[in-house]
């Protein structure tokens, strides 16, 4: 794949190039963008599937008051808590919120760590057919093993890949077989295969908004990793995620599949009905993030061109955002092939 500069023709406009910074919860993503949005002068969009809601913010870790008077950000808190929210609406609003950073003469830092919207917005979104609501509340309503059940039956690769403790995906791989007729998984490797390629046919697939996105991850040592959200989940149950959750239970939270599973919402839940004290539900919601952010890298590995920085244990945000600003100065692989030195 080629990796020199862009070649503008005279008088193209030439907007800032979006910066990607993902990785697995609680690695220091958004203490980065936001240093890296101040000396780029930038706007930081958020890529996170639960930050959208209104109301989720002690456990999703959704920037605070002061951080967002530093820098500007995006996709947090666009949607009530009872309203369904996916990858084609975040595409959507993902890709304003560029044009109109881009507009600004800004850089649009995308930040998070939900794989599932990245790839929407950089690759498109698949073929998969929209939502159907009668058919999605059968399936809600369905024991979630006769789900698993049939989809072994009916498409044995996405069972074996699928993460079969979350309902929402388990849900949404049946509903598009049944309204299909195909596997969940050949609609899924068909949406690769227009990424993969030669470099033009690269370039064709990626959507405008995506053109020259350099991407970049965050990585730690497992212990250092494991340090940080343990130390994360005490902090969130000192804030009063609890009292968070028994508050959003009156606006809607037990209504919304995919609110309610969220990490740490779904065990206060438990909790709050009486399944289990408080100490073991706070062990508990310790060892469900370690066991996602092992799910997040995974995935990131295998289905991202991403170029890793290795963080070290009390690295500061200053120090590693200049690490990332040196390898997007050098020559990189951005999502067109090329690496527009714009800005």
């Amino acid at each position: 794949m080629a990796m020199t500069g862009a070649i503008h023709p005279p008088g193209a406009i030439c907007h800032p190039r979006p910066l990607l910074i993902a990785g697995p919860t609680a690695v220091g993503k958004s203490a980065v963008a936001l240093r890296l949005a101040e000396i780029l002068d930038g706007e930081i969009i958020s890529v996170d599937s639960m930050q959208v809601y209104r109301g989720l913010d002690i456990g999703t870790a959704k920037p605070t008051a002061a951080e967002r008077a530093r820098v500007p950000h995006h996709l947090t808190d666009v949607v009530a808590l009872t309203t369904p929210f996916d990858a084609a609406q975040f595409v959507k609003r993902a890709n304003a919120a560029v044009a109109a950073i881009q507009a600004r003469g800004k850089v649009p830092i995308l930040c998070g760590g939900t794989g599932l919207y990245f790839r929407a917005w950089l690759e498109g979104l698949g073929e998969a057919p929209p939502a159907a609501a009668t058919l999605r509340a059968e399936l809600a309503a369905t024991p979630l093993a006769d789900l698993l059940r049939e989809l072994e039956r009916d498409d044995p690769v996405t069972f074996a890949r699928i993460d079969r403790r979350n309902p929402r995906r388990v849900i949404r791989a049946v509903e598009v077989i049944r309204l299909t007729g195909k596997p969940f998984s050949v609609q899924r490797a068909a949406w690769r295969a227009r990424s993969d390629g030669c470099p033009p046919a690269l370039a064709k697939a990626v959507p405008e908004p995506a053109r020259g996105a350099a991407a970049f991850g965050l990585a730690r040592a497992p212990d250092d990793l494991r340090q940080r959200i343990d130390a994360r989940v005490d902090q969130m149950f000192a804030d009063g995620l609890v009292e968070e959750t028994r508050r959003l239970l009156a606006q809607g939270l037990a209504q919304n599949p995919t609110a309610r599973q969220a990490i740490g919402y779904r065990q206060v839940l438990e909790h709050l009905r009486g399944e289990r004290a408080l100490p073991a539900t706070v062990a508990l919601v310790k060892t469900r993030t370690r066991q996602f952010a092992k799910r997040q890298m995974t995935w990131f590995r295998r289905q991202m061109q991403i170029q890793w920085v290795a963080v070290a244990p009390e690295e500061s945000p200053e120090r590693i955002a200049r690490q990332v600003l040196a390898l997007r100065a050098g020559p990189t692989v951005t999502n067109s092939g090329l690496n527009c030195h714009c800005r």
